[in-house]
C-alpha cells in the first residue's frame, strides 16, 4: 500500500513517479471508506486529490505555506502530512478537525472555516515573509464558489500591487455547496470552454514566426499593446487586467501538468493565479452524480451511497421554515427569499422551485445579501434572508447600518443557532443572540418547538420592522405541543407557574428546561417554567411578576453568556432592584470545538445533570 509510505510531510517526494497514480486511487478509497463511517466533507476532497499531491510535490512543508480557503477540502493535505491515523476520530470530540488547525499541525498555516479569506491571509504571509527577508513560497487555494465573496476581490486588488511571488490556485469545480451563480461563474464558464492559453499562445506565436521578416516584429508589437496577446485569445482577462498573471486552465487531475504549472508559477515575481479545473466527487460515482448531497455528509453505505443516519422522517427546523414560508408566499406576493449560496442547507430550494421569480441566490456574499434585502424592503417587498448563524456574523455592519437604522422590515431567518457539532469552532452558532441584541430596532425571537416556529415565522413576515428568527440545526422539537398561545410582541410564555425557582429558557432549550424542571421537582423543589420567546425586547413585565413569588431566576440559552439573554435578565434585575438572585446558564467565554452536540453540551455544562447541580448549589445560597 503506497499510502502507508506517507508518515510525515514531504514523504510523497520519495515516491517513484509510477507510484503516484496508485497513491491517488488509494487516497480516494481511503477517504470514501473513512468518511462513510465518520461523516464529513467528501465530494470536495475527492476533487482535489491530484491538486493536493502536486502542491506537496512542488513545495516543501512547513517552510512553504499552503492556505486552504474554507478548508473543508484539506483531507488529502492531512493525509500527506502524516495524519492518517487521525481519520478514525475525524470530527469527533477530542479528535482530528475537519478543517486546518494550526494547533493540530505545523503544516496547517492558517485556521479556516469561512469562505473567501485565503487570499487575504496569504497576502499577510507574503508581507511578513518579505519584511523578514525570507524566501518561502505562499500559496492560497480558493474555490470558484468562494470567488463570489467580496473579500476575495478586496484581496485581489491588493495582490495586484505585489513585487514578489504569491501564488493563488483557483480550484474551479463549478460548485460551492449549491451550484454557483452570478457573473464570476459565467466568466469562469467562458474560460473553461476556451482551450488552454499556454497551448494557444504557442500555436499563435509559431504561426507568426513563419512570416518572413515581419513575424517576430508582429509578436513583439502585440505583446506591447495594452491588452497583450492574451486578450486576443481569451476575451475579458479579468485577472491579467488587474496585474495578476493568469495561467490555465489546467486539468486538475493531470498530476504532471499541475506540477509543471506550479513550477512555472514559482518563477513569477508578482502575484500569479493558476486556474485549475477539477471534478467535485471524482472517483466515487454517487458523489460525482450528486456533489451537493456529498458536500457535507453523515455516515453512509459505500456501495449505494445511501445515508446511514436518522430515517425517522421527522422535519427539521429548516424543513418547517421551508414549508411555512412557501405557504406564506402563496398568500402574499410581496414575500421574497434570499440565500447566500445555501439554498439546500437553509431549505430555500422549495421556495426556489415554486417562486423562482421571487427567489435570489446572491452567492457567497452575506454582506450583499443583507443590503440587497434592505433595498427590497425599501422598495415595498417583504424579504426573508435565510442564513446560518456563523455566516451572519459576516454581515453585522449591514444589519446595523442598512436594515435596522432605517427600520426596514427584513426577516433574518438565523439557521444553525447554537451548537452545530462536528464542524467545530468556525461553525458553532453561539454569538448571534449577543451581537444582534446590541442593535437598536432589532427584534429577536426563538421558537420552543415546530409549531411555534411556524407561528413566529408568520409573525415575523407580517411585522413592519427588522426581525430575527433564531432556530437550531436538526429535528424540530415536538414536545410542549399543548402550549400554543398566540405570539404577542415582546411577551414571554409562562408554561408552568409555581414558586421558588423560575427556569427561563430560550428557544430550543425547551426540552432541556422540561427535563431540569422534572428533576428539580423529583428532588422536592417547586419550579416554574417560562419560554422567553423574545430575546429582544426583554419581557420585563413577566420578570417583575415572577420576582414577587420566587427567589431564584435561572436562564438557559445555547449562546455565549456575554451579551446573551441571561445577562440582559441579570442587568434588568439589578437595575430594577427586584431583589432576586439570577443564575445564568450558557456557553462560557470560549470557542467550542468539534464533536457531537450531546457530547459538547455535556462538556460545556448544558446538560440536565450539570444544570441541576448548579441550581441546587445556587438555591442553597439564597
Amino acid at each position: 500500500m503506497i499510502l502507508e509510505k506517507i508518515q510525515k510531510e514531504n514523504d510523497i517526494k520519495e515516491l517513484h513517479p509510477e507510484e503516484l497514480d496508485l497513491l491517488a486511487k488509494e487516497i480516494r478509497q481511503f477517504l470514501v471508506e473513512k468518511i462513510s463511517k465518520t461523516g464529513g466533507h467528501l465530494a470536495s476532497n475527492l476533487g482535489v486529490v491530484e491538486l493536493t499531491m502536486a502542491l506537496h510535490l512542488v513545495f516543501s512543508l512547513p517552510k512553504d505555506k499552503l492556505i486552504w480557503d474554507v478548508g473543508h477540502q484539506s483531507y488529502t493535505h492531512k493525509l500527506l502530512t502524516g495524519r492518517r491515523a487521525g481519520f478514525d476520530e475525524l470530527r469527533k470530540y477530542g479528535g482530528m478537525s475537519g478543517f486546518p488547525k494550526r494547533k493540530e499541525s505545523k503544516c496547517d498555516a492558517f485556521d479556516t472555516g469561512h469562505s473567501s479569506t485565503s487570499i487575504s491571509a496569504g497576502l499577510g504571509y507574503v508581507a511578513a515573509r518579505d519584511i523578514l527577508g525570507k524566501s518561502n513560497s505562499v500559496v492560497s487555494i480558493i474555490g470558484d464558489g468562494a470567488m463570489t465573496g467580496g473579500m476575495a476581490y478586496e484581496a485581489l486588488n491588493n495582490a495586484s500591487r505585489l513585487k514578489s511571488n504569491f501564488i493563488i490556485v483557483l480550484n474551479d469545480n463549478n460548485m460551492s455547496i449549491s451550484e454557483n451563480v452570478g457573473g464570476m461563474s459565467k466568466y469562469l464558464n467562458g474560460l473553461r470552454t476556451t482551450e488552454a492559453y499556454t497551448d494557444l499562445k504557442k500555436g499563435v506565436e509559431d504561426t507568426l514566426l513563419k512570416i518572413p521578416v515581419q513575424g517576430e516584429k508582429i509578436i513583439n508589437k502585440v505583446k506591447k499593446t495594452k491588452s497583450g496577446i492574451k486578450q486576443l485569445l481569451v476575451p475579458g482577462m479579468l485577472f491579467e487586467d488587474m496585474g495578476i498573471t493568469y495561467l490555465g486552465p489546467v486539468d486538475g487531475h493531470n498530476l504532471k501538468s499541475l506540477c509543471r504549472t506550479l513550477q512555472e508559477a514559482k518563477r513569477v515575481n508578482h502575484a500569479v493565479l493558476i486556474h485549475v479545473l477539477t471534478k467535485k466527487g471524482k472517483g466515487y460515482t454517487p458523489a460525482e452524480e450528486n456533489p451537493s448531497r456529498f458536500h457535507g455528509t453523515g455516515p453512509f453505505d459505500v456501495i449505494t451511497g445511501e445515508s446511514n443516519g436518522d430515517k425517522s422522517g421527522k422535519d427539521s427546523y429548516s424543513d418547517v421554515f421551508s414549508k411555512v414560508l412557501c405557504d406564506i408566499a402563496k398568500q402574499d406576493e410581496k414575500v421574497t427569499a434570499i440565500t447566500a449560496a445555501m439554498a439546500d442547507g437553509t431549505g430555500l430550494s422549495r421556495f426556489q422551485k415554486y417562486f423562482p421569480e421571487r427567489f435570489f441566490d446572491v452567492g457567497i456574499a452575506e454582506e450583499h445579501a443583507l443590503t440587497f434585502a434592505a433595498g427590497l424592503a425599501a422598495g415595498g417587498m417583504k424579504p426573508v434572508v435565510a442564513v446560518y448563524s456563523s455566516f451572519l456574523q459576516r454581515a453585522y455592519d449591514q444589519a446595523i447600518h442598512d436594515i435596522c437604522l432605517q427600520k426596514l422590515p427584513v426577516v433574518l431567518a438565523v439557521d444553525r443557532g447554537g451548537l452545530v457539532g462536528s464542524d467545530g469552532e468556525t461553525h458553532q452558532g453561539l454569538f448571534d443572540l449577543s451581537f444582534l441584541s446590541t442593535i437598536p430596532n432589532m427584534t429577536i425571537m426563538s421558537p420552543k418547538n415546530r409549531w411555534e416556529m411556524a407561528d413566529m415565522l408568520r409573525f415575523a413576515v407580517d411585522f413592519e420592522y427588522p426581525a430575527a428568527l433564531r432556530y437550531p440545526r436538526g429535528e424540530a422539537y415536538e414536545g410542549l405541543k399543548d402550549f400554543r398561545t398566540p405570539i404577542v410582541y415582546g411577551k414571554s410564555e409562562v408554561l408552568y407557574e409555581e414558586e421558588d425557582i423560575v427556569l427561563l429558557f430560550v428557544g430550543h432549550m425547551a426540552s432541556l428546561g422540561e427535563k431540569v424542571r422534572r428533576k428539580l421537582k423529583d428532588i422536592g423543589y417547586s419550579c416554574s417554567l417560562v419560554n422567553a420567546r423574545f430575546i429582544k425586547p426583554l419581557d420585563t413585565e413577566t420578570l417583575e411578576k415572577m420576582a414577587q413569588d420566587h427567589t431564584l431566576f435561572v436562564t438557559i440559552e445555547e449562546n455565549v453568556l456575554t451579551g446573551g439573554y441571561g445577562e440582559q435578565v441579570l442587568s434588568y434585575v439589578s437595575r430594577a432592584h427586584l431583589g432576586i438572585r439570577v443564575l445564568n446558564i450558557g456557553i462560557s467565554d470560549d470557542y467550542v470545538e468539534h464533536g457531537s452536540v450531546d457530547v459538547l453540551r455535556h462538556e460545556v455544562g448544558l446538560d440536565c445533570e450539570s444544570i441541576t447541580k448548579k441550581i441546587i448549589t445556587e438555591y442553597m445560597l439564597v
